[in-house]
């Protein structure tokens, strides 16, 4: 068992980091650029009908570090209302055992 699971945390940090190293000069942009990229091609006149809340707030672009910051918050908000409905699902299970 044990020998599994290393095998697979070894073979997911490979499948990481090993792009990394092959494809040195290699562009990882992101699905947003790619998207904005095929409208452009499709339809250079496209006007986009709605902008982010906070750019509008600040009046410009918000800093890639920010954007990360509330990327990883709103993964932890949400990672926390999983886990929280995982938990109540485990305990409600207990508390049925115990009731018969």
């Amino acid at each position: 068992m044990k020998k599994k699971v290393l095998l697979a945390i070894l073979l997911i940090f490979l499948i990481a980091f090993v792009p990394l190293f092959v494809l040195k000069d290699a562009e990882f942009g992101g699905s947003d650029d790619a998207g904005s990229q095929v409208v452009e091609e499709v339809d250079a006149s496209y006007e986009p009908w709605a902008t982010p809340i906070f750019e509008q707030l600040i009046g410009g672009e918000l800093p890639g570090e920010v954007e990360s910051l509330l990327f990883c918050l709103q993964t932890g908000i949400g990672v926390g209302v999983i886990a929280f409905i995982m938990g109540r699902f485990v305990e409600r299970k207990k508390w049925m055992k115990d009731d018969n």
